[in-house]
């Protein structure tokens, strides 16, 4: 015999699907896969009513495992992307979600990654199905784009200012290398190549976030969007030198496979290549200290003034405190 018992997990789909439809979220963003994960962000199981919603911190593997354990719908692992792509993003995008509350300058791409629902949307969404929610919504909606720019304004204190050689200023994104490219570009650069252009730095958020392309191009070199692009690029005017530096604080030093790589990608360049890894600290390189390619150069921003030379005998004879007193 057929149970005439409400189906409370289907209920409560609907209801997360229609919540997202009077947010305004196109179709794509208030489909099941984005109604289960505003569910888990609310913590909100079938048996719980809208008004004992509430807004944990929680990654994406986090979401997958709620929305399993809560509703039986099990996500593979290999969904991580689609559900931050076409339900997270998004909701980060109209202000729903706040990513990284706990930590802003945590990086872009950490896979310590949170998102909690807004204090004012958690507010809002407490009211759903009560007498209270029309005239909420209503109020909400009118705000919404005050509330945008009030987090995008929280979210550009936690990003990284870089001053370039030429007064101009650069907002990298919060955490990873961001610090130690900051350093390359204001410590290092007035060091060996006082005077320098920089020509390129790369961003976790956006890869092209500074580019002298037209620059770049008067000196040969012309890049391809998909092309591994070195963290740096700094063209030394005085010696016509380019320095393609990687800013290392977990992987990636210029080894004899990467040097390699970067020779083939500027081929064609009119300046010399000079091949530099940097680092935060000695301890740090310990660790990469055996694949650093030879003919290439270390800088370490604890002593920002000294050079590592990886090049043989190129260097070898006294420095001028070793030369003989006259």
């Amino acid at each position: 015999m057929a149970s005439n018992k409400p189906d409370r997990k289907k209920i409560r789909l609907t209801e997360a699907i229609e919540a997202l439809t009077a947010l305004q979220f196109a179709p794509r963003q208030r489909n099941d896969t984005a109604a289960y994960t505003l569910l888990a962000l609310l913590d909100l199981s079938p048996a719980k009513a809208w008004q004992e919603a509430e807004s944990p911190l929680r990654g994406i593997t986090p979401i997958i495992d709620f929305i399993a354990d809560a509703y039986g719908n099990r996500y593979a692992p290999n969904t991580r992307e689609t559900i931050r792509d076409e339900a997270v993003k998004f909701f980060v995008e109209a202000g729903l979600l706040l990513r990284n509350p706990d930590k802003p300058d945590r990086p872009t791409n950490s896979g310590n990654t949170v998102y909690q629902v807004e204090p004012t949307a958690l507010a809002l969404l407490r009211t759903f199905g009560t007498l209270e929610w029309p005239n909420a919504l209503k109020i909400y909606l009118a705000n919404v784009e005050e509330l945008k720019r009030e987090i995008s304004r929280h979210r550009e204190l936690a990003r990284v200012p870089v001053m370039l050689p030429d007064g101009k200023q650069v907002a990298l994104s919060p955490g990873g290398q961001n610090p130690l490219i900051k350093a390359i570009i204001e410590t290092f650069c007035p060091h060996f190549a006082p005077g320098g252009v920089v020509a390129y730095i790369g961003d976790t958020e956006n890869k092209f976030v500074h580019l002298e392309s037209g620059y770049l191009a008067a000196l040969g070199v012309s890049l391809d969007s998909a092309a591994k692009m070195p963290d740096v690029i700094i063209h030394c005017v005085k010696r016509n030198w380019l320095l393609l530096i990687e800013a290392v604080t977990s992987a990636g030093p210029v080894d004899g496979k990467r040097r390699k790589e970067l020779k083939e990608l500027f081929a064609g360049c009119k300046a010399g290549l000079v091949f530099v890894t940097a680092f935060d600290t000695r301890r740090v390189m310990q660790s990469f200290l055996t694949h650093i390619a030879w003919e290439s150069e270390v800088w370490i921003a604890e002593d920002p003034a000294h050079l590592i030379h990886f090049n043989g005998d190129k260097f070898l004879g006294p420095y001028p405190d070793a030369m003989p007193t006259r």
